[in-house]
């Protein structure tokens, strides 16, 4: 096995089968600037490597990704180092997500701990998905007064319709992973300790299998998601990125980090 080291990321190579691991366990695998341009990068780079067939994507320690980083989220609010990352976001979001749904070979998520945020997305855009029955698996976007923009909205509504998608998206509700397997958001539950394995064992089947018809059926299937994520990613990126802006996104990362209730003004 050889290995090939990300900011932010760990991604190891087996049998044709690539091990994606996301690797900040200390804070529970947040994506900050650095991991974020990492998983932008790492998808197109993947799919240049033809000797890949499959790829397994998971989290380092017992924790999926908790999605963005709520001590960096508050240090920006009203910075100017928070209207800089304002600029760049928008088209950060959508080559991570386009990268997800272009790159050929077929993803297969391990989510085996929590996944909240950007980390349910990515869970969500991966092609197959297994998931801890011990999990909480949510969009909490509203929580910290974003709009759930930068995929969410896409893919939540494709999988179990729009009323019950809106309905979580707003209240950020937490899922339980045997819940999100049941409403359809995710292929398959397992112990904590064989979402690996069954992710793994997925991978290495795929890759077994004719290369080109497996990537090309994947393309196929993403035809229709990408004529979805055409059409509402970047009206969801834009009120994501107005929600930045806004006094409610910063009081509300603030009170996360202060370990206090927050106070909303509706501005």
């Amino acid at each position: 096995m050889t290995k090939t080291r990300y900011r932010g990321l760990d991604l190891a190579f087996d049998a044709g089968v690539a091990t994606l691991t996301i690797n900040r366990p200390d804070a529970g695998n947040a994506i900050d600037t650095e991991t974020h341009e990492s998983l932008e990068r790492v998808w197109p780079d993947l799919a240049r490597q033809k000797d890949v067939r499959a790829i397994v994507l998971t989290g380092a320690g017992r924790t999926f990704s908790t999605g963005g980083d709520i001590k960096t989220m508050a240090a920006r609010a009203g910075s100017d180092d928070g209207w800089n990352h304002l600029l760049g976001i928008g088209h950060a979001a959508k080559r991570l997500m386009v990268g997800m749904l272009e790159v050929p070979q077929p993803i297969v998520a391990a989510v085996n701990g929590h996944a909240t945020g950007l980390g349910a997305t990515l869970a969500l855009a991966a092609d197959v998905s297994v998931i801890s029955d011990a999990a909480k698996f949510g969009d909490t976007h509203v929580n910290v007064g974003l709009v759930a923009g930068d995929g969410g909205a896409i893919f939540w509504p494709l999988l179990i319709g729009p009323n019950r998608a809106k309905e979580l998206l707003m209240r950020a509700t937490l899922l339980r992973g045997g819940e999100a397997h049941a409403l359809g958001l995710i292929n398959h539950v397992a112990p904590a300790e064989q979402v690996l394995p069954m992710a793994q064992a997925i991978a290495a089947e795929l890759a077994a299998k004719p290369p080109l018809a497996v990537q090309w059926t994947k393309m196929t299937v993403n035809r229709g998601i990408r004529a979805q994520l055409e059409a509402v990613l970047e009206a969801g990126l834009a009120w994501e990125m107005l929600s930045m802006q806004s006094r409610d996104h910063g009081e509300a990362a603030k009170a996360i980090v202060e370990g206090r209730e927050p106070r909303f003004e509706g501005r």
